[in-house]
């Protein structure tokens, strides 16, 4: 790396390079299953859904510039899901193998664990996803079940990773 990455919030100000690097994905990836690339507002829907929550939204700055970002939301819309979040990460095609992702993901699961989640949810797309399912792995998710062919995409069906990391004191007492 060329300068230390900071790890800092997503303002508004971010979202034209998330989208880019999020589009990135969704046009030339497996990572997410969307196929059609979602605008710049749909994009700033989603990161005020993701605050309206009191979530976090990170983004890796390197040189001056994002070079990808993480975030999680809750686990599934509804209010009982609120302790248990999924985690995203998208980095820059050019930002890969830097340590970018390690750092995104160690940072957003202490802010979510210092937010009372208790769990913490990766929904890897395409099981040959090595880099994803690497990365989790070595912040301690543990792999809690694959949904095999469940997505079509590029010309060829696609496998989910469901991988899961307890935060705090889990299940073991009761939410705040």
């Amino acid at each position: 790396m060329s300068a230390t990455p900071q790890i800092r919030p997503a303002t508004e100000a971010d979202l034209p390079r998330i989208t880019a690097i999020y589009s990135h994905h969704v046009l030339h990836g497996t990572g997410t299953f969307e196929t059609e690339p979602p605008t710049l507002e749909q994009m700033r829907q989603r990161l005020q859904e993701v605050y309206s929550r009191d979530l976090p939204w990170l983004v890796a700055e390197l040189d001056g510039q994002v070079a990808g970002f993480a975030y999680c939301n809750w686990f599934r819309p509804r209010a009982a899901f609120r302790y248990s979040a999924e985690d995203s990460i998208y980095l820059a095609p050019e930002a890969g193998g830097q340590g970018l992702g390690t750092l995104l993901l160690g940072e957003l699961i202490r802010r979510a664990e210092a937010l009372g989640i208790r769990k913490l949810i990766a929904v890897i797309g395409d099981s040959h996803n090595q880099a994803s399912r690497g990365l989790h792995r070595r912040h301690g998710f543990t792999e809690a079940g694959i949904i095999r062919n469940c997505g079509w995409k590029h010309g060829r069906w696609l496998d989910i990773v469901m991988v899961e990391r307890v935060l705090g004191a889990g299940a073991e007492t009761l939410p705040e």
